[in-house]
């Protein structure tokens, strides 16, 4: 490598900010001879704040073109991603070098905590009758109708703390859902007694938040994992991804991605998969509503890749 400082590419929301920032974390500790330095880069998805992410024409890499394009023009070195963002088909040239260790795949369902529902261990199915909740993911939202088929779902955009403040504000929205890592990375926890936590430019008080079960509800491919993008054959930035890598969240993610490809890609797909490893098996459950009603499908095996396509298979 050369002396020069290796960029990392990332958006410049909190969010981003903050899973860019553990990457340099890890850069810094592993290679403490090398200097490091984050480059903020505006997506197409961060001006497209009015549009709903469930809509069919948004243009693919939403928040990771601009990113990868500056991998390509060696603008960057590495690209900072939150994978369940990044499509499974990468632009010629790129490859995911390392994924780090995952967080809580989990995801939250958060309200007001005045709400009459909201005491005594919070859940989907204390929410009212015919009540509404806002997300703009359409697997939160077919997951949320086969619990409750009453509830309303309604789309939201927003950073993470945009959000919070439109669920303090709107009378009319009982609760939405967020992915608890994105949450945990940005020092926002609910307490003891369920009232949500963190750093007071981010959460709007008055707010209490509970986890949503995996039985539940399946997150999304890729959730709570970071992946590092990096330009193919580039020798010295990928011995650093093997350092960063975290190999068996890596085989998770590549068995997960593998069943999303062979389902038509797209993160906009009501589709959901959890893979994790047991007793040295992978294993995987998946979901998918393309059908309409739910379709359930689980496997285990040693090849990812295999996994995810067979899973994939089953549900087509």
């Amino acid at each position: 490598m050369s002396n020069a400082p290796i960029r990392i590419a990332t958006r410049g929301s909190a969010l981003a900010l903050a899973q860019a920032n553990i990457v340099l974390g890890h850069c810094r500790k592993l290679f403490s001879d090398r200097q490091f330095e984050i480059t903020i880069i505006k997506t197409t998805g961060d001006k497209l704040q009015t549009a709903s992410l469930a809509e069919a024409n948004l243009p693919k890499g939403l928040f990771t073109k601009e990113l990868e394009v500056a991998l390509s023009n060696r603008e960057a070195d590495l690209a900072v991603h939150s994978l369940k963002d990044l499509p499974t088909e990468l632009p010629p040239g790129l490859q995911i070098g390392a994924v780090l260790e995952r967080e809580d795949v989990r995801d939250m369902l958060i309200s007001r905590s005045d709400a009459p529902f909201a005491s005594g261990g919070m859940n989907v199915r204390h929410l009212p009758p015919a009540g509404t909740v806002a997300t703009s993911s359409t697997r939160r939202a077919a997951q949320l109708r086969g619990l409750r088929p009453d509830l309303k779902t309604v789309p939201i955009r927003g950073n993470v703390p945009t959000r919070l403040r439109k669920l303090a504000q709107q009378q009319d929205i009982d609760a939405i859902v967020l992915a608890a890592a994105g949450l945990v990375r940005l020092q926002i926890r609910p307490l003891q007694d369920g009232l949500l936590a963190g750093p007071d430019e981010l959460v709007t008080p008055g707010l209490c938040a509970a986890f949503i079960p995996v039985e539940d509800m399946l997150p999304c491919v890729g959730q709570a994992a970071i992946g590092i993008e990096i330009r193919e054959n580039d020798g010295p930035l990928s011995e650093l991804c093997h350092a960063l890598n975290h190999r068996e969240t890596f085989q998770c993610i590549l068995a997960e991605r593998a069943f999303l490809r062979a389902m038509g890609g797209g993160c906009q797909l009501a589709v959901a998969a959890h893979a994790h490893v047991a007793d040295g098996k992978l294993r995987m459950r998946a979901i998918s509503f393309l059908h309409g009603d739910a379709r359930h499908a689980e496997g285990e095996g040693l090849d990812p890749e295999e996994l995810g396509r067979s899973l994939a298979a089953a549900l087509r």
